[in-house]
């Protein structure tokens, strides 16, 4: 049996301490720590609810801040937080317990369970929808090119008939990686395919009431009413907040409801087996893999990697201002929660802050240091790098741009930040602040400059360079006119004003468009922000493809 001590409350700060019966409270040094890394958040701001569990316990739950700024009602471990992505792993494990009780296969087509969804002559599978390699675009980017804000009121039938309108993927499934919330969204119309349930009906009587979870559930109506709810947040200047509006009534991808105490529940169960057992979790946990073989960090709807050497199962979620986290250290049967309702928040680094209170790294990695001295980024034949300088873009939409001011190379970023980079051998320089990330310079065989880029992970990205320099009216003018998507059913408009492309659309403000060569335009729209132009016979624009973000090759042809 359990003891609990009652919360002490004390200010704007709410702290509940629950040993097992073999655990003693957390000493004071430690819950000292923790306080102190929360320190700023107190009576006039949004906060954090943090919680840690140990073996079959609750040991620690604590709220800072405020759930509403408005009524000034503080956060506690009672608080609900909209869970964002931290929902995956649930509907995950939904399609893990059907699979178990033989009512589906993690490897069969999609199309046997949703036989709505086009065909795109390619198999899909149930296990490519879980590890994000389905090639399926992303419906939150989707609905904001056609013009649906995420701020709007978003329903599950709206997803679903924007889903059903593909057109083409965006890669092979099984090729690639790419985070994709449509598969989840997916995922729950699979459960209600085979059960007859919805997403929230099924997991309210399969995991979270045998778990005691009583104050979770999917939340798929934005007008229902939920006590204790926190309100979230962005952040608008140092002591600035605006309300971050969340109207979804969707569930699979995201909408979990639940707070610190019910989510303790579900990370004692990943060794503790309420509901399921270790075979079901290891099936949760088993990482993905790509056609080629490599073998990905993301499992089912969860994130499996080592923290201090440690295994750890994570993931974290955000919407509007929310921002959350959970870890799961499973041999050491122990997890950290961390919730926010603000959209600065990083509640990742808050949770590893507080692990390493607990779990210390027994052989330390060497990390790569940032070099000290400036002096070893002047160039001394800057003349012989001028080809390097300009502006680059990648297919995929990433563009920035290299100077030489000073007798130094920058690095100039998206937002115009300057960053300074430190030569390293012929035609490759390392960013003085982060020496893992390389650039590598070349010119082609068409004499055209590329630049390819490395960071960790096997990270890599390939960049052309583009003449950016004005271009007179005559020749713009070949840009502009009205541009259809089938797909989805809109129009947009390249206009010409001031000397200057627009990329104009009723339901947003017009967007200035950058032309790279003459076959790239880059706009402001997170959505949408790399346009490449299609062109036909006699070099006439036809169109032009979207390849922004997570949507590739989406076809917008030029109607006027």
């Amino acid at each position: 049996m359990r003891n609990y001590i009652k919360p002490v409350v004390t200010g704007i700060l709410f702290c509940t301490i629950v040993p097992a019966a073999f655990s003693q409270p957390l000493p004071t040094v430690i819950t000292e720590k923790i306080d102190s890394l929360f320190s700023q958040w107190g009576n006039t701001s949004p906060g954090y609810a943090v919680g840690i569990v140990r073996n079959d316990s609750l040991l620690y739950a604590k709220g800072y801040g405020l759930a509403n700024l408005e009524y000034n009602i503080p956060i506690t471990p009672e608080t609900i937080f909209h869970m964002a992505s931290i929902s995956k792993q649930f509907t995950a494990y939904s399609i893990v317990l059907l699979a178990r009780q033989g009512k589906l296969n993690l490897d069969d087509d999609i199309h046997k369970y949703l036989t709505w969804f086009p065909d795109l002559k390619e198999k899909i599978t149930v296990r490519n929808l879980l590890n994000h390699t389905s090639g399926i675009r992303d419906q939150w980017q989707l609905l904001a090119i056609a013009g649906t804000r995420l701020d709007d009121v978003i329903t599950q039938e709206q997803i679903v008939k924007i889903l059903a309108k593909q057109q083409a993927l965006n890669f092979k499934p099984g090729d690639k990686y790419y985070y994709s919330n449509s598969g989840f969204t997916l995922l729950a119309e699979i459960v209600k395919s085979v059960t007859g349930k919805t997403l929230r009906q099924f997991t309210d009587s399969v995991l979270f009431k045998p778990l005691g979870m009583n104050n979770t559930h999917f939340h798929d109506d934005y007008t229902e009413i939920v006590p204790n709810r926190s309100y979230s947040y962005s952040q608008e200047g140092p002591s600035h907040y605006a309300n971050a509006v969340l109207s979804y009534s969707n569930a699979g991808a995201t909408s979990l409801f639940t707070n610190i105490g019910d989510m303790s529940k579900w990370v004692m169960n990943f060794y503790g087996h309420t509901v399921g057992d270790q075979k079901d979790i290891d099936q949760l946990t088993q990482k993905g893999k790509l056609n080629s073989g490599k073998v990905l960090d993301y499992a089912l709807g969860i994130v499996v990697d080592s923290f201090n050497a440690q295994k750890r199962y994570q993931h974290g979620g955000a919407d509007a201002g929310y921002r959350t986290f959970i870890s799961v250290f499973p041999d050491l049967k122990m997890g950290f929660i961390v919730f926010s309702n603000l959209d600065d928040a990083n509640p990742q680094r808050k949770a590893e802050q507080i692990a390493a209170l607990f779990i210390k790294d027994p052989a330390p990695k060497k990390e790569v240091k940032p070099y000290k001295d400036s002096a070893l980024a002047i160039l001394t034949d800057t003349p012989a790098l001028k080809g390097f300088i300009g502006d680059y873009i990648s297919d995929d939409g990433a563009h920035f741009g290299f100077k030489i001011q000073d007798k130094k190379l920058f690095w100039i970023t998206p937002n115009g930040t300057h960053i300074l980079m430190i030569p390293a051998k012929k035609d490759t320089f390392k960013v003085f602040s982060s020496p893992d990330v390389n650039f590598v310079f070349s010119v082609t065989g068409k004499k055209e400059t590329v630049t390819d880029e490395y960071w960790p992970m096997d990270n890599h990205r390939h960049l052309e360079k583009y003449d950016t320099s004005a271009k007179t009216d005559n020749l713009l003018l070949a840009y502009t006119g009205t541009y259809y998507c089938p797909e989805l059913d809109c129009n947009y408009r390249i206009a010409l004003k001031d000397h200057h492309l627009l990329l104009t659309n009723p339901k947003y403000n017009d967007s200035p468009l950058s032309l790279y060569g003459d076959n790239q335009l880059h706009d402001d729209f997170w959505w949408m922000g790399n346009l490449k132009i299609i062109r036909g016979g006699n070099n006439t624009i036809t169109g032009f493809e979207v390849n922004s973000g997570r949507v590739e090759h989406l076809w917008f042809k030029k109607v006027q």
